[in-house]
């Protein structure tokens, strides 16, 4: 510990960290499975293809450390969704140690169903956020916390977060209600 952090002001930070992360997740978990309930996954297998999907062929080890889960439940899962011909399993000629996933057009069709499904409105952290929406013109952007997980994750976590959001904004546009996706060219109404 540092010599200008006393053990008070660190159990009270910690504490503090715990009490408003578990808060925030237990909120944003139920969200996500009221989200994704329909169409018969769990969180992890959602944040599976979703991170498959911005990856382009990840390994195992990869999704694990994106979705910062355990290798474990990142292969296992992943076995589930390929079981269900949503995602391939491959070895690549120069890499015959790690195991890559890709999803299948099935995956990639029930991935851009489930955006099409989302409605802010059914979510807590979107309607928490508001008032600083409305106040400041954007929603947070939470520079301290972001410093703090490339404290902890590295910079690779937040290279690939980058990445993913650039994705995010570069395949969806939104327009008059309409959630459109850029590659499909179709408009689709949002739920």
């Amino acid at each position: 510990m540092r010599d200008d952090t006393t053990i008070q002001e660190a159990i009270l930070y910690s504490h503090k960290m715990a009490q408003l992360s578990k808060a925030l997740w237990k909120m944003i978990e139920k969200d996500w499975q009221q989200w994704i309930k329909p169409f018969n996954l769990n969180i992890n297998e959602h944040h599976i293809l979703w991170i498959a999907h911005h990856l382009k062929g990840a390994s195992v080890s990869e999704i694990s450390k994106f979705g910062v889960m355990h290798v474990s439940t990142a292969f296992n899962f992943s076995k589930k969704l390929e079981e269900r011909g949503l995602l391939s399993f491959s070895k690549r000629e120069n890499d015959k140690r790690n195991t890559y996933i890709e999803l299948t057009a099935e995956g990639e069709e029930l991935l851009l169903e489930t955006m099409k499904s989302y409605n802010p409105e059914n979510n807590s952290v979107i309607r928490g956020s508001m008032p600083l929406k409305d106040i400041y013109g954007k929603y947070p952007e939470f520079i301290e916390l972001i410093s703090m997980v490339r404290e902890i994750y590295g910079d690779e976590y937040m290279e690939i977060l980058d990445r993913s959001m650039m994705n995010i904004e570069s395949e969806f546009q939104k327009e008059n209600n309409f959630t459109e996706s850029v590659k499909g060219g179709e408009d689709h109404e949002e739920n």
